[in-house]
């Protein structure tokens, strides 16, 4: 499904990367696992994950080069770039997987904080995107496949900075999809459910929590590969602009922002606003619920 086709792959040392990064290999793909080998919070180095994952595809009969930037560097990004085209031969596919985890509540929250993770989720991805979308559009190609969450798209407690970043990288998708689709560029995004070292840093607060929890440990990373390989493939022209939901055996696509309901009137008041709008509004407005699952039933029943 991927034979000839070149991969970055961010953050692809460990966890859902990884396994993007081995099934695009196993369906044909040369890959730059990118990963700088940071913890889960963004700090230290290490180039052993990179290293390994490279090696193991490598061992498996395919072909992969390990690369150790950060996605926070536009000079990082690019030269992912340059070493896909150097080294690998071309570039038809990116898939922004990078992210780290602080969480806090926004009144704990640290400047230094929110823009780490405002660096990796969002600037990265735009980073690595602006890097390669130019040659994507010379060679009238090219699959970029973004990673998104339920974080974002619903919220979470001690999320802000989390939140904030992957419901941007939706509307970033919708618009890079918007702007390149005439030329043969598709861009999509994934939220992916799965037990990975991001998901068990969050530590449950109570009993529903803790059934949470062991729901997550049953769901792996290598369950959101698939689809990813999919997304990436020619065979995927015609979709574009989509953001799916992935976990266990469970696969969603999501409705985007529309109105739901709306009310005409020739000149609202704060007082017709809450008497006559938001009383009609009341049973189409989304509950608050304080978790980041969306679906409506537990895919292990």
């Amino acid at each position: 499904m991927l034979q000839g086709k070149v991969a970055i792959v961010t953050g692809s040392g460990r966890g859902v990367g990884r396994e993007i990064a081995m099934l695009m290999a196993k369906y044909g793909a040369k890959v730059v696992i990118n990963d700088p080998g940071v913890a889960g919070d963004g700090t230290g180095k290490d180039q052993g994950p990179a290293a390994q994952t490279a090696n193991d595809i490598k061992a498996a009969g395919g072909m992969a080069v390990p690369n150790f930037d950060s996605v926070t560097s536009f000079e990082g990004a690019t030269n992912m770039v340059k070493q896909a085209l150097q080294e690998l031969g071309g570039l038809h596919i990116v898939v922004n997987n990078a992210g780290i985890l602080r969480d806090r509540m926004l009144h704990k929250m640290s400047p230094e904080d929110w823009q780490a993770v405002i660096d990796v989720h969002l600037t990265g991805h735009f980073n690595i995107c602006r890097a390669a979308i130019n040659h994507f559009r010379e060679q009238n190609y090219g699959r970029i496949i973004n990673v998104t969450s339920t974080s974002g798209t619903i919220g979470n407690y001690g999320q802000a900075n989390y939140g904030a970043a992957k419901l941007g990288i939706v509307g970033f998708t919708r618009t890079l999809a918007m702007e390149n689709g005439q030329k043969g560029i598709t861009v999509n995004a994934i939220s992916p459910s799965a037990w990975t070292r991001m998901t068990q840093s969050i530590p449950p607060k109570d009993e529903a929590g803790k059934a949470r929890v062991e729901k997550l440990k049953r769901m792996k990373a290598e369950d959101i590969a698939p689809l990813a390989v999919f997304l990436a493939s020619e065979q995927a022209g015609y979709v574009n602009g989509q953001v799916f939901g992935q976990r266990a055996g469970e696969l969603a696509v999501y409705d985007l922002n529309r109105p739901v309901m709306m009310i005409h009137d020739h000149a609202w008041t704060p007082e017709l606003v809450g008497e006559k709008a938001m009383h009609a509004f009341r049973s189409r407005m989304t509950p608050l619920q304080v978790t980041t699952d969306v679906f409506p039933y537990d895919p292990m029943d």
